[in-house]
């Protein structure tokens, strides 16, 4: 392992510590905010490796660098017939004991005088927005992130410029396979006399402006003539092309194949080009919508995960990865031949998309994630603005308690998930090449 490897490891590792901590952040300050006691903010689980007293709160870091917690006071109510000041009467049940011990956990903090500061008595709005500020924390880094990326270096965009001319046409199934051969057609490009570095103008008389727009004018002609108007060292010129119909790719969707399309036989010129704050936008509205939908289908990825871990199965390389195959990815991407900047380029990216899905991983409306919290929040909302509306009594505060059966089972599923991925990302990498 060199040091080069090493050092890019660490330091997307580093990073997604800070995005932890940044997390929690997003929780610990509306919290002060909005005047909960917050007892303590760590990052990691544990024991304690650092910590310092600041006023009412503990900050520090723990051994465990795989998480992080901010502990607020009174995060479950009591039990409604619970008389205040008196003893709790603990049930014999067993899901009922485990609720009672949780409830009996989240008020041992509470001191004299503490009453209106704990979690449970806050207005419903106030408690979605403490528990929804970590995921909109991992939003606003995935943002500024792919924001660096795109308006700071740029994105690659495709330009009317041709790079390449075909010599001749070649099947689409085979394209990626072969050359050209003496018994193999010329090309309507080269046919027409289209140079490298011309660039398209207009397609029958429609502007062109973009590559996009020049693909599916060309396509959607189909077979035959066609005038095209390139620019050429300066200088306009016009060209008369035959197209041919051949099947290729689709243009959303490049493993479907589309039947007779339109076709020249030219190659765009990439560029880097930065972008405005409107293209980041968009981008992250589409990405946060992919990684949405990705959210669904995490059981069967697991599977994947599993197979992958345990028969050798490859990685789907758009699959879950843990902290520890995130910090490998790393150090691929330091130790590769790529330049400096496509190196920077490609390690903010990855970074910003963690973030995207640790934002989107934890808006699952179960606990213990945030989602299960503000689910209960709304919901608490939804009730007493029914009650409200209907002139009835004001209801009590949604009992989330209530649901911390299916919490632990999510608690076990969560370390059995994280298990297996740190196992699959140590014996069955996801690797960037080859």
């Amino acid at each position: 392992m060199s040091w080069v490897y090493l050092a890019g490891f660490l330091l997307l590792f580093v990073g997604l510590l800070v995005s932890i901590a940044l997390h929690e952040i997003g929780h610990l300050v509306p919290a002060k905010l909005f005047n909960v006691r917050v007892t303590q903010y760590m990052v990691g689980f544990g024991g304690t490796l650092w910590s310092r007293r600041r006023g009412e709160t503990e900050y520090g870091v723990k051994y465990v660098p795989l998480g992080g917690y901010v502990r607020m006071i009174g995060m479950l109510p009591p039990r409604p017939y619970d008389a205040p000041g008196k003893l709790r009467s603990v049930s014999t049940g067993p899901w009922q004991g485990l609720i009672d011990n949780a409830r009996a956990v989240a008020s041992e903090d509470i001191r004299p005088g503490d009453e209106d500061r704990v979690f449970y008595r806050k207005p419903w709005w106030q408690k979605v927005i403490i528990m929804a500020g970590g995921p909109f924390m991992n939003f606003v880094l995935a943002f500024l992130l792919f924001a660096v990326v795109m308006m700071g270096f740029g994105v690659m965009v495709q330009k009317p410029v041709l790079s390449e001319v075909s010599k001749c046409v070649i099947p689409a199934a085979e394209a990626a396979k072969r050359e050209c051969r003496a018994d193999d057609p010329p090309s309507p490009a080269a046919k027409a006399g289209l140079l490298p570095r011309d660039r398209l103008l207009s397609i029958e008389g429609t502007p062109v402006s973009t590559w996009e727009g020049a693909q599916k004018l060309i396509r959607s002609h189909g077979a035959g003539p066609a005038v095209l108007v390139v620019d050429r060292g300066g200088k306009e010129l016009t060209l008369n092309v035959d197209l041919i119909a051949q099947d290729r790719p689709d243009l959303n969707n490049p493993e479907k194949i589309v039947k007779n399309v339109g076709f020249l036989g030219v190659s765009p010129t990439a560029v880097l080009e930065r972008q405005g704050p409107g293209y980041v936008i968009g981008q992250m509205w589409e990405m946060t919508s992919r990684t949405a939908v990705a959210m669904v289908d995490i059981p069967s990825k697991m599977v994947g995960i599993w197979n992958a871990a345990f028969s050798g199965e490859k990685r789907d390389p758009n699959g879950p990865i843990g902290v520890v195959g995130a910090g490998r990815i790393g150090g691929e991407i330091a130790a590769s031949s790529a330049p400096l900047e496509s190196k920077i380029i490609i390690f903010i990216q990855l970074l910003a998309g963690l973030n995207l899905a640790v934002g989107m991983f934890n808006l699952i409306p179960l606990l213990p994630l945030d989602g299960g919290h503000i689910a209960g929040g709304l919901w608490e909302g939804v009730k007493r603005a029914w009650a409200k509306i209907a002139r009835r009594p004001t209801p009590g505060y949604v009992d989330v308690a209530k649901a911390l059966p299916i919490t632990y089972v999510m608690a076990i599923l969560l370390l059995f998930m994280g298990g297996l991925l740190i196992f699959a990302d140590i014996v069955n990498p996801v690797r960037i090449s080859g």
